[in-house]
């Protein structure tokens, strides 16, 4: 994967999850919008809960930007 499509992924990722973290996003798809938007068992969390679950994803998906801006032959 090139590293200007690496970029972006991660950019769009970040503005969706800057979205559900601090804009309202975590309300927005409470209940059943959580299962596509987020995972099946996001059904009955609340919107703090998703805002907790996405914060780590995030977190754990900077790491990878970075160990994929690192050594490209490990991004997917």
């Amino acid at each position: 994967m090139p590293l200007w499509l690496w970029c972006l992924l991660f950019v769009l990722e970040s503005l969706y999850c800057w979205w559900i973290i601090g804009y309202g996003g975590a309300r927005w798809i409470e209940g059943w919008k959580s299962f596509f938007m987020i995972e099946w068992f996001a059904l009955d969390w609340t919107a703090e809960q998703i805002r907790l679950y996405v914060l780590i994803i995030w977190c754990f998906s900077a790491i990878w930007f970075v160990v994929g801006v690192i050594k490209p032959e490990l991004r997917l």
